[in-house]
Parts: C-alpha cells; sequence; structure tokens
C-alpha cells in the first residue's frame, strides 16, 4: 500500500513546474514582443505612402525652441535634417571644418543665452568636434551636437564611417541618447535642450541614424532586398526587416508637443542670502570677482550690472562677466588682483573658480572671509580642501544671487578709500604699460603700441573674439570690451583655434557689430581655411594678427629652462614669400 504522504508532494510538483514554465515562456515571448515593437504596432499606424522623413521632425523642434542658425559640414548621413531646417526658415551655415561649426554654436550659445545648434557627419565627421566639444564643456556652454551614424541594422557591422560614438561622447556631455525610431525624435531633442540649459549649462549629444532621418520609401529601398532567400530562413528574414521597418516608422507622424520644457536652474535658499548679507554688511575692505557663470540666463546683463553698480564693491571681471560695467567704469579693477586679494577682508567669488587661474585657491587670504556661489557643487569647492576654506559655499545662480544680496544690504555703502585705493595701483600699472608701448623696438611694432592703438581705436559697438597665446594675454590686460557680452575667449580651456568659429557666431548674432579677431599668429593658422566660408556667407569680420613668428609663450619659457627653442619657431609671412597672405 502506498504512503499518501510521500505521494502527494510527487503529484503537486508536475503540475506546479509546468506552471513556471509556462509562466516564464509566456514573459519571455512578451518581452521580445515588446523589444520587437508589435504591441505598439498593434495601436498605431505606420503610414508607407508619406514622403515626410526624420529631418522635418529635427527641424520643428529646432524652430520651436527659437533656434536660428545650424552650423555644419555636410554629409550624407544628415541632409536631411539640413534641408528641413532650411525650408524652416533656420539658416544653414556650412564651415569647412568640423570644428569651427561647433565653436560657432559655442559662440551663439553664449551670447543668446539660447542653445547653439551644430550637426555633422557620422565617423570622422563627429571625431573633429570633440577638441570644441570638450571646451564646450569646460566653458559650461549649452550646445547640441547632432550626430550622424549609419542605420540601426548595419550598427557594430562593420558599415561605412560606423563607430561607438555614444562611447566617445559621454565623458564630454551632459546628456547622450541615440535615436532608435522616428517617433523618439522630438521628445529626445526635447530632452536634451532642456539638459544642456538646467543645472550648470553644458553640451549634449544626439545621435541620429541615417534611417531615422529618410523618408520610409528609401529607407524601405535599402533595408528590405527585392529578392530574400527561399524557404523558412527566408520568410524569417522578410519578416524580421519588415518589422524593423515598421517600427522604425510607426507613430512618426502623430502630433507631438515640441517647444522647451521647463529648466532645472538652482537657486540660493533665503537663509543663505541672508548670512551672506550679515558677512559682507561688516566688511570694510569687500571684492567682488565675477565669472562667466554670472552672465548666464535668466537675469539679462542690464539688471546685473544694475545690481553690481548697486552694490558698490569694487571688482574684477573675467570670461564672459568682461565688459559688464562698459569702458573705464570707477567700480572695474583690471590689474594687480592678487595684491587686491590679498588686502580685501571680504572675497566674494560669484562664478569665479579656484583652479589655476586663482592659483587653485592659494592668491587668498587666509584671514578674507570668502562667499562662493557656483551652479556647480564641484568647481565651488575645487581645492577648498587644501589651500582655502569659504565662510558660505552656496549653490545657485550667480546673478539671481547678487540681486538677492543687493536687495538684503539695502543701499550700504563702503568708504570710497578702498575703492580709490585699488584704482590707485591700476593707474601705475597702467603707466607702465603706456611707457613700455613707447619704447622703440629694433624690429617690426611693438605689440604693446599696436594693441594700445587698437584700444583707442575700436568703437562702441565693436566685439571682439580673441584666440591666441602671447599676443592676447597682453591684449587682455589693455583692450577693454565695450559692453556686455562683446568679449569672447576659449575659457578655463585655453584651446587655442576657436576664433575663426566664435567670430562667425558672433557676427550673426550681432550682425551690426564690428567683429574684431585678435589672433597670435599660431593660433591663426588653425582659423585660416574658415575665410573662405565668411566669404561665402558674407559675414564680414576684421583679423589682427600679432605675427612674432613664434610660440612665443612656450619660447619665452622653454629657451631659459632648456636652452633650446625646438619647435617653437615659425615664419614671417609678407609680400613676395610666395604665399597667401591676408591683408
Amino acid at each position: 500500500m502506498e504512503n499518501p504522504a510521500v505521494t502527494a508532494p510527487a503529484e503537486g510538483f508536475f503540475p506546479s513546474f509546468l506552471l513556471v514554465t509556462c509562466g516564464t515562456l509566456l514573459a519571455a515571448l512578451l518581452g521580445a514582443a515588446h523589444r520587437l515593437g508589435l504591441f505598439y504596432q498593434l495601436m498605431h499606424k505606420v503610414d508607407e505612402t508619406s514622403v515626410q522623413h526624420g529631418g522635418e521632425n529635427v527641424a520643428a523642434v529646432l524652430r520651436a525652441h527659437g533656434v536660428r542658425f545650424i552650423f555644419t559640414l555636410v554629409g550624407g548621413h544628415i541632409s536631411p535634417l539640413l534641408v528641413a531646417c532650411e525650408k524652416l526658415g533656420i539658416r544653414v551655415v556650412d564651415t569647412r571644418h568640423e570644428v569651427t561649426a561647433v565653436f560657432a554654436a559655442d559662440a551663439v550659445a553664449r551670447l543668446t543665452g539660447t542653445v547653439g545648434v551644430a550637426a555633422v557627419t557620422a565617423g570622422p565627421g563627429l571625431t573633429n568636434t570633440v577638441t570644441a566639444v570638450k571646451n564646450a564643456q569646460v566653458a559650461q556652454s549649452p550646445v547640441l551636437l547632432l550626430g550622424g551614424a549609419a542605420s540601426t541594422l548595419l550598427q557594430k557591422r562593420g558599415a561605412l564611417q560606423a563607430i561607438d560614438q555614444m562611447s566617445l561622447f559621454r565623458p564630454l556631455c551632459k546628456f547622450c541618447a541615440s535615436v532608435r525610431r522616428v517617433r523618439d525624435i522630438i521628445p529626445t531633442l526635447r530632452a536634451a535642450m532642456a539638459a544642456a540649459q538646467s543645472g550648470t549649462p553644458g553640451p549634449v549629444f544626439v545621435e541620429l541614424p541615417v534611417d531615422v532621418l529618410y523618408p520610409y520609401y528609401m529607407v524601405q529601398k535599402e533595408m528590405v532586398p527585392a529578392k530574400l532567400p527561399k524557404g523558412l530562413m527566408g520568410r524569417v528574414i522578410s519578416w524580421y526587416l519588415k518589422n524593423c521597418l515598421a517600427n522604425l516608422f510607426v507613430g512618426a507622424w502623430e502630433p507631438q508637443p515640441e517647444g522647451p520644457l521647463p529648466l532645472d536652474i538652482p537657486q540660493a535658499s533665503p537663509q543663505q542670502v541672508q548670512r551672506c548679507v550679515e558677512i559682507l554688511s561688516r566688511a570694510k575692505k569687500p571684492l567682488l570677482l565675477l565669472g562667466s557663470q554670472a552672465l548666464l540666463p535668466p537675469v539679462p546683463a542690464d539688471k546685473l550690472r544694475a545690481a553690481v553698480e548697486t552694490l558698490g564693491v569694487p571688482c574684477f571681471l573675467g570670461g564672459m562677466a568682461r565688459g559688464l560695467l562698459g569702458r573705464n567704469h570707477p567700480l572695474h579693477i583690471r590689474q594687480n588682483r592678487g595684491a587686491a586679494l590679498k588686502k580685501a577682508d571680504v572675497v566674494l567669488l560669484a562664478g569665479a573658480v579656484c583652479d589655476f587661474r586663482l592659483s587653485y585657491g592659494r592668491i587668498l587670504s587666509h584671514k578674507s572671509k570668502i562667499i562662493i556661489i557656483n551652479r556647480n557643487r564641484d568647481d565651488m569647492l575645487l581645492n577648498s580642501d587644501i589651500f582655502w576654506k569659504p565662510q558660505e559655499a552656496v549653490q545657485g545662480d550667480v546673478a539671481s544671487f547678487m540681486l538677492k544680496l543687493v536687495e538684503g544690504l539695502q543701499g550700504q555703502m563702503w568708504a570710497p578709500e578702498w575703492a580709490e585705493e585699488l584704482r590707485e595701483a591700476d593707474r601705475q600699472k597702467e603707466q607702465t604699460f603706456r611707457e613700455k608701448a613707447a619704447m622703440p623696438v629694433a624690429q617690426h611694432l611693438n605689440p604693446l603700441r599696436v594693441l594700445q592703438l587698437v584700444e583707442e581705436t575700436l568703437p562702441d559697438n565693436s566685439f571682439l573674439v580673441v584666440d591666441g597665446g602671447d599676443f592676447v594675454a597682453t591684449a587682455a590686460y589693455l583692450v577693454q570690451p565695450r559692453g556686455p557680452l562683446r568679449w569672447l575667449d576659449p575659457g578655463a580651456f585655453g584651446t587655442l583655434g576657436v576664433g575663426a568659429g566664435f567670430a562667425l557666431g558672433a557676427k550673426l548674432c550681432q550682425p551690426d557689430a564690428e567683429v574684431w579677431c585678435l589672433f597670435g599668429d599660431g593660433a591663426f593658422g588653425y582659423s585660416l581655411i574658415e575665410f573662405d566660408t565668411f566669404v561665402r556667407h558674407k559675414i564680414p569680420v576684421m583679423a589682427l594678427v600679432g605675427n612674432d613668428a613664434g610660440w612665443t609663450q612656450i619660447s619665452r619659457e622653454q629657451v631659459p629652462r632648456l636652452g633650446s627653442n625646438v619647435a617653437c619657431g615659425l615664419a614671417y609671412t609678407g609680400e613676395g614669400s610666395g604665399q597667401g597672405v591676408c591683408g
């Protein structure tokens, strides 16, 4: 006789096993159906007769975000989006090198407070942009880079110019996405544009495979061969390819919102602002350092300028903040920053960072109370564990904080002797420059005298783009931008070659301005080819090249330290040399 206690578990095992197996198989089938887009295809349609293409979706989003220019070097991967942009009135500006396209987009971003846009073709087209994208990342510029790519089915299969572009740009960009279906173009671009401007601004990258940009009938012709293998395998391959095609285009032309998403901009808390008000109200010798972040939206430059003037604290201006107070403003101190920082009892670092530009914080006095405001926490606290300590560290938008700070101080004034002491040091340093500019030189021109004449000549509507080493470093001391957002330099990355791209973007944004480019002769080599771009697009700019026939900023240290000028020498190029020159 069988024991019921022994047989009962065996009888219950097989139904349970069968139930688990069927459930697992069903889950796998449902997952596969979801990945293949079968459920979505049941609820949405593929319009096989439409001649619309994904490039039109790209252009629609850009127009909805107020984009006026797109910079590019054309390639077959991205042709549809360029044609669509032209049809919607977005000006397509083609350059002679992809890096220039991104530099131009960077300039537009900095000057307009919107996202600058560049589009380049796959593979080498994208790799050519890496330096400019990194420069935008370091400078915290909101740039959207659109990159072509091999079709979705041919990626990782040896297609022309197909590389792992996402891995290349993830370390450089705040947001990276590869669009796999036409219907995803609009939401992906909206998210990218918002990410570029939120928090700490920076570049974003969206990869657009060629089959999401071209119309259905063209992609069908390339994706589904006219003749397939016979038999079961042929039918499976045919079904798979047709399903991939359907999944690419299903729901592609259904209406979607195209406009901007809300931005996430950090703000200082009222408690933080009040603590900073109390610190600054007790200062006898306050000093303000304004960096590029101060010029970011949403506060316009004229409101920030009014706040700085109301505050009445002597200030140094760096990066995009140069020119905020115009020319020869009594609060703007331009020379002897290190000495001023040592004497100040309260220092407000508003968008300034304690990196190499402030000697990693060592230039700050341990006796000074330091207030720092920055959107980026890492930048805000950089080297604070080694060389300096903030009395108050505020993560938030710089210009918004400045407005609240001025409101909290309620018109407090500081003794004028402090500002006059700094201005007197300025006057002495500038007198030294004037004396050096008057000195005769053995040959060619005295560069200080040349820059002195530039300063005297620049009209009020001028815009300055600077690209170089030794010559530009001197220009930063002698030449003053005439107003806010009228100075462009590469930023903390120190990139040579930004000049042509920055000038291109600046002139398009400010067509009535005189755009002056101050080049070193070494840096000018990178931009020379783009003078063809200026001519073709009827974009007049002026270039002044400080030609000392060498990489002098390097040579000045290399020769005394190592006893050789190797690789530092260039050549004087002029009329009669047998080489083309720009007059």
